[in-house]
């Protein structure tokens, strides 16, 4: 579909970490092949955020939801950026005024890694492993499967956490596989880095964060040039998945410090949700299961939040 090339560049707000920009790049390249654009219709913008400027904190201290999207939305807002990319998972179920989201892309891989020093994922790690986590719920879903393990919190950006396992601080850290995929390391067997090997195992038995692997683009409610160009990027089936995860975190009140596990899938045109929550002292909730039609998305996902309250 060939586009009218526009007059100012296409601005895409992006936070400046290695995977964020990969994501961004993703965005700006599928952009470029819809609508037959060259890469100069478009600028990558580089927007620190309250995460990126205080990497040692724990999210808890810096305030918790939006703490990786609340001064790229403010871009947006403001008109220094056209549209906002986010990993999903990041994003408040809460958009602030004004804003809407305007494209979910095909989703990455949804599931969670345990990158290590050792092969054999979880029954190869020694006892008491020491393991980093900066969520609640790959914290919690640890224990349940090693109550040895010593869970720690971990922060940085994905080679940060990737390389406190090779040099030692570690004996694991636990990671989205999109995420290592998006940057060119695997989600199952081994890789290197700096010279140390280290063995990535997927965590099948852990259910991903609400909207983890999909990626969210952003933009302002009336932008319709925007949102007419952003728009044919929105895969269906994904979106529909998402939208039904993140009404179970929406029923239950919480943010990304919630630990909560939801996944979608679609199975011969029906929508399938699994979703389990852990409470404060660690204990899971049953598991539940909810199911329905695409349309019903976020329903089901309503459904399954009354579930896992009752």
């Amino acid at each position: 579909m060939l586009d009218t090339v526009p007059d100012q560049p296409i601005r895409i707000g992006t936070r400046g970490s290695p995977l964020a920009l990969a994501q961004a790049h993703e965005v700006r390249d599928r952009l470029m092949a819809v609508a037959d654009l060259p890469e100069s219709a478009f600028a990558i913008e580089i927007i620190r955020t309250t995460g990126d400027r205080h990497p040692e904190e724990e999210l808890t201290v810096l305030g918790g939801s939006g703490v990786f999207t609340k001064e790229l939305e403010k871009a947006v807002l403001e008109s220094r950026a056209h549209a906002a990319v986010h990993s999903l998972k990041d994003l408040p179920v809460e958009l602030p005024p004004g804003l809407v989201l305007g494209a979910i892309l095909p989703r990455g891989n949804p599931d969670d890694v345990l990158v290590s020093v050792q092969p054999g994922g979880v029954d190869g790690l020694p006892s008491a492993a020491r393991i980093g986590t900066g969520s609640p719920r790959r914290a919690a879903m640890m224990r349940a499967l090693r109550d040895d393990a010593e869970v720690w919190p971990v922060r940085g950006n994905v080679p940060t956490r990737v390389r406190h396992v090779a040099d030692g601080r570690f004996s694991a850290v636990i990671l989205a596989a999109a995420g290592l995929e998006r940057l060119g390391w695997p989600a199952e067997g081994s890789f290197q880095i700096e010279g140390k090997t280290l063995f990535a195992s997927t965590l099948h038995s852990f259910l991903p964060a609400p909207g983890q692997g999909a990626i969210a683009v952003e933009i302002r409610y009336d932008d319709e040039e925007t949102y007419r160009r952003v728009a044919v990027l929105n895969d269906m089936p994904t979106s529909a998945a998402v939208t039904a995860e993140r009404a179970v975190l929406r029923a239950l009140g919480g943010g990304c410090h919630l630990a909560l596990g939801a996944r979608g899938r679609l199975q011969n045109g029906t929508l399938d949700l699994e979703a389990v929550f852990f409470g404060a002292d660690g204990n899971m909730s049953k598991t539940v299961r909810a199911s329905g039609s695409l349309s019903d998305a976020e329903k089901i996902g309503f459904h399954a939040a009354e579930q896992l309250r009752s």
